[in-house]
């Protein structure tokens, strides 16, 4: 039998400390080097075992702080359907209602930002023409649970009501009824999960380790005559949330 490695024999270690309350929940851990010298490796060793902690929600990293003994944290259930984003507006709100959590959300938009090559494909434009690009962070009793960035074309939503996804009278409406007040109506959705990696702003702002896993989910909203009026990249950290889709049987 092949001998355990080390990384896997300290996350061990540091998981039984907090099981008999070493550590508690919020208690920030010692220094990697100090943890390494008691334990007799490398302050590699200890990082990797860290962020294997990290992506199973134990532990939590804050930039510039350290590393943390998570809170118990339930997981939240993100629910991808077709049919959630009418005509209650946001199926985000839904799902945190649903496991009685406060839900919010923080929200940036630019107008007139050129689409980089992959969006532009995404929603079958050129490659710099203007979009509005809206980022979200969003947020289940105060804490960061999915990141979105949202494309739209503005020859589509331009010189309306509805340019600002989070600003004017249709402010959080969601795609689907924004854009059905400027005459789109949305036919379907096409969405693209994929496992991964965060990126270390990522990690920063859903306050998990650079090597937690993600689930990156690529959406497009499609109007019906085909065009694409939508299209957002989601990012939900796997150690804390479950993605479940439903799927609407048509009798």
């Amino acid at each position: 039998m092949s001998e355990q490695p080390p990384y896997l024999r300290i996350a061990d270690e540091l998981r039984q400390r907090i099981a008999e309350h070493v550590w508690e929940p919020g208690d920030r851990l010692p220094s990697r080097a100090q943890i390494g010298q008691e334990c007799g490796v490398g302050e590699n060793v200890v990082r990797r075992a860290q962020e294997l902690l990290i992506s199973q929600g134990v532990l939590e990293g804050r930039a510039g702080s350290g590393t943390y003994v998570a809170e118990p944290r339930e997981r939240v259930r993100v629910v991808r359907s077709s049919a959630r984003e009418q005509p209650s507006g946001s199926p985000f709100r839904q799902d945190m209602k649903a496991l009685r959590l406060q839900s919010d959300w923080e929200s940036r938009t630019d107008a007139k930002v050129p689409a980089p090559a992959e969006i532009a494909t995404r929603l079958g434009i050129a490659e710099g023409e203007p979009c509005v690009r809206t980022t979200y962070e969003f947020l289940a009793d105060g804490k960061p649970v999915q990141l979105s960035t949202s494309w739209e074309p503005y020859a589509v939503t331009g010189r309306t009501l509805v340019v600002l996804p989070e600003g004017g009278p249709h402010a959080g409406a969601g795609v689907v009824n924004r854009m059905a007040e400027i005459g789109v109506t949305i036919s379907h959705a096409v969405e693209q999960p994929e496992p991964r990696h965060a990126t270390a702003e990522e990690a920063s702002l859903l306050g998990i380790q650079k090597a937690a896993l993600v689930t990156h989910i690529r959406r497009t909203y499609y109007s019906d005559d085909g065009r694409p009026v939508e299209t957002a990249d989601i990012v939900v950290p796997a150690a804390h949330c479950e993605i479940v889709y439903e799927i609407p049987i048509n009798r």
